[in-house]
């Protein structure tokens, strides 16, 4: 019974569905996190009648067809790059982007990663880095006698000294944009990586024509929305047990003919 097997396919694309939307939820307060959303298709089409054929009597054509449909199929698990809220956080080397824009970071092979979580911090040779110790692409280094430092919007970084009045300018931020965000691939760690889907980087100045500014002593929020999330999970739970009725429907109809044949 071809009930059986389309229903089950729809539990299937619901448990995804339910897991995306757990990772979604899990991730509420992970700094520069996009929140995911699983797109699905239906399967083919299995076709007992074709529409615009001659009639039986040849008096006219079919209008409509018999076509039978096979299930779904999930296609895409798409990250949704809306604007997270900007939190205060008061730290120097705390940086969010409002806009259009990554963050670039040397991974551990030397490769330039992406990632919209701005929480830096300088190692042990005052090179900006991330919590995991990756250095920011340009590198830039806070000179040890630095009493602190200031990121304008546009990304220049400058180092303040003790007793000296002037700043002094020690590097300058540059941001990637890609043609299609949604093509770049997760790794974790809030890193993400170019892929062809994506397109090559085009890399600028922070408030440049098409590109983020950078506010200093903030952090950007996850974009999750616990009210959306909840509702998409009640929606989730909801298709998955009626697809789980269609099976219970289908078994029992089966066992009815059944019974009758013996």
């Amino acid at each position: 019974m071809r009930a059986l097997a389309i229903a089950a396919t729809g539990m299937t694309a619901q448990q995804t569905n339910l897991e995306v939307i757990a990772n979604n939820i899990a991730n509420i307060n992970t700094t520069g996190f996009k929140r995911a959303r699983a797109e699905f298709t239906d399967l083919l089409y299995q076709t007992d009648r074709t529409q615009g054929v001659p009639s039986r009597s040849n008096s006219g054509m079919v209008p409509e067809g018999v076509s039978i449909g096979l299930g779904v199929q999930t296609t895409a698990i798409r990250n949704v790059n809306v604007q997270g809220a900007l939190n205060q956080t008061g730290n120097q080397f705390d940086l969010a982007l409002t806009g259009t824009g990554w963050f670039q970071i040397e991974g551990a092979d030397g490769q330039t990663l992406y990632t919209r979580a701005g929480a830096f911090n300088t190692d042990a040779t005052g090179q900006i880095v991330t919590p995991d110790g990756y250095p920011v692409v340009p590198a830039i280094t806070v000179p040890a006698d630095a009493i602190s430092i200031i990121v304008n919007k546009s990304g220049q970084v400058f180092a303040r000294f003790d007793g000296e009045a002037e700043v002094q300018e020690i590097g300058q931020l540059t941001l990637a944009t890609f043609a299609n965000e949604a093509g770049l691939a997760p790794l974790g760690d809030n890193l993400f990586q170019e892929t062809e889907a994506s397109g090559a980087a085009n890399v600028g100045v922070p408030g440049d024509p098409g590109f983020a500014t950078v506010q200093q002593g903030y952090l950007e929020d996850s974009n999750v929305d616990p009210v959306k999330e909840i509702t998409e999970l009640i929606s989730a739970q909801r298709a998955y047990e009626m697809n789980s009725k269609v099976i219970q429907a289908a078994d029992e109809m089966a066992a009815v003919v059944s019974k009758n044949i013996r």
